[in-house]
């Protein structure tokens, strides 16, 4: 909450409490932002959090267009791989970029982390000298933004080959729920994860054997405007 109006005020304001004193949460108790012991929260920094910033902006841009973006990817696309069980015990954790929206000002940036997650890019030369994996692709997702006046950025497709046998974790959202335009601006796409071409669930744990493929296709932004026609401002639009 307080991440999206502070991307909404000028950059010489002060980030401290009494800039957020007039804002106020209500967040009812055993609702999924306030959950009960024993739920399960361990998404809430990572996929939770990013989808909570989708539903501010869209909230927002009913009344503000001008200034809040289309939907980027929302998620971080939380990919886990290890193995304890070989000759040598190894981990490796990584979250995979995507589109972000295009707003009234530009279009939205193409494999580009954005909103809650910040991490770096891995090198393949980096990740391969270290670990049992091959990166077989890793390229912009051609056309995985929405269409629009401004449109939406593309994700990624990143493609792993395991070179052993492999424990997988993914944890990842937008994979049925595509992100939303604005104005008129069509949806990006939805991302997919597939091992050896067959689709898996957004969340899922599983064994990967040696020789197989995972691939992450990352979702794509959210365009803004149709044609060319841009929405206009609240206080410009005719009575």
């Amino acid at each position: 909450v307080y991440y999206v109006f502070r991307c909404l005020m000028p950059a010489a304001a002060p980030n401290c409490d009494g800039l957020f004193r007039s804002i106020e949460l209500r967040v009812p108790e055993g609702c999924l932002l306030n959950a009960r012991r024993p739920a399960a929260v361990t998404a809430g920094n990572v996929e939770t959090s990013t989808r909570v910033v989708d539903v501010i902006c869209g909230a927002l841009a009913q009344a503000l267009p001008e200034l809040i973006p289309a939907a980027s990817q929302g998620t971080m696309n939380n990919l886990g791989m290890g193995d304890r069980k070989g000759a040598r015990a190894w981990d490796y954790y990584e979250t995979i970029a995507g589109g972000t929206g295009a707003g009234a000002s530009g279009g939205g940036l193409s494999a580009t982390h954005s909103h809650m997650t910040n991490t770096r890019n891995t090198s393949i030369e980096v990740l391969e000298a270290n670990f049992p994996l091959r990166v077989t692709r890793y390229e912009i997702r051609e056309n995985s933004g929405g269409e629009g006046a401004r449109p939406g950025g593309n994700g990624l497709i990143r493609e792993y080959q395991f070179l052993a046998d492999t424990s997988v974790s993914l944890l990842t959202e937008r994979r049925r729920y595509r992100p939303w335009g604005l104005g008129g601006g069509g949806a990006g796409l939805s991302g997919q994860n597939r091992l050896d071409g067959e689709l898996l669930p957004a969340k899922i744990v599983f064994r990967a054997t040696v020789g197989q493929r995972l691939r992450i296709d990352t979702p794509g932004g959210g365009a803004f405007g149709n044609g060319g026609q841009f929405p206009l401002p609240l206080s410009a639009e005719p009575s």
